[in-house]
């Protein structure tokens, strides 16, 4: 089964819990595309020499394709307030399932312990098209593991 994951991407502490992540959903034999890894690098060929436009829409294709191929959508929703890139690609693949009434699932981790809103962690928009959200690492893994 192929994992699409979501979230935050850009500090130090994001890409090493993602890594971290990412390799545990390995070991349990899922196919993860993650898109600090497996997307593009700014700094190598052909990358580096393109415009920024360029790579956007390099960035934007990829990931489209990654986020309908998927058979699960993982969301790390930690932060302030969840990734808006995350967001968007939530809006795509909750689009995709609702509308092709697929078997996708939609999956939230969500640690951090802020919240954004009066009586939720998270706004409605973002919270409702998940079918799962999980606080803890460790009830992710379990329930991946079935």
């Amino acid at each position: 089964m192929k994992i699409y994951f979501a979230g935050p991407l850009f500090s130090v502490a994001e890409l090493n819990f993602n890594n971290a992540l990412v390799n545990k959903l390995e070991l349990l034999g899922y196919d993860v595309f993650l898109p600090q890894r497996d997307g593009i690098e700014f700094k190598k060929v052909p990358f580096d020499e393109m415009t920024a436009t360029q790579r956007n829409m390099i960035i934007f294709s990829i990931d489209r394709e990654q986020v309908l191929r998927c058979d699960i959508f993982l969301f790390v929703l930690d932060g302030r307030v969840p990734d808006e890139g995350a967001c968007f690609e939530l809006g795509m693949a909750y689009t995709q399932k609702y509308l092709s009434e697929s078997s996708k699932q939609i999956l939230g981790l969500h640690t951090d312990i802020r919240a954004s809103f009066l009586e939720s962690k998270l706004n409605a928009m973002i919270e409702v098209p998940f079918d799962e959200i999980f606080s803890s690492e460790n009830d992710l893994i379990q329930f991946l593991s079935r």
